[in-house]
């Protein structure tokens, strides 16, 4: 019943007042199932780039965090092959930060942010981190 309740009022936040260069939605009205499109930011290796995101809202959501996957195809030390990020927002505690206060609409900033400023001293993918400084410099 939680869940419900507050992801009807992130959803209702997220189509009335999204993130700048963000869209989030209900998969087929389904609140458990969201997709999301991060626009690449002006200025970044991303730019003009749209990037679909899956995400899933676990059952104990907002005590769990949602999984959050890229499905476009990007190239960043801390998303691998699979889409899979790695941003401690996303993890439970004690190797985590995620807390019931977050939000998807607060995710979905976070790896916009992480899309233009990743986090070397945590690559997921090790062996693109030495040619970051490069696109990013």
């Amino acid at each position: 019943m939680q869940r419900s309740a507050r992801m009807k009022k992130e959803l209702s936040l997220l189509m009335t007042q999204p993130p700048f260069g963000v869209s989030c939605w209900a998969e087929d009205e389904n609140i458990t199932h969201l997709q999301a499109i991060i626009l690449g930011t002006e200025g970044s290796p991303y730019e003009n780039g749209l990037f679909k995101l899956a995400i899933q809202i676990p059952d104990r959501y907002p005590f769990e965090p949602p999984k959050v996957q890229f499905m476009t195809p990007i190239y960043h030390p801390n998303i691998d092959n699979e889409g899979r990020i790695c941003l401690d927002a996303l993890q439970m505690p004690p190797k985590g930060k995620w807390k019931p206060s977050l939000t998807i609409y607060s995710l979905l900033m976070s790896i916009q942010v992480l899309m233009n400023e990743p986090n070397t001293d945590d690559p997921l993918m090790g062996d693109i981190v030495c040619k970051v400084y490069t696109l990013f410099a």
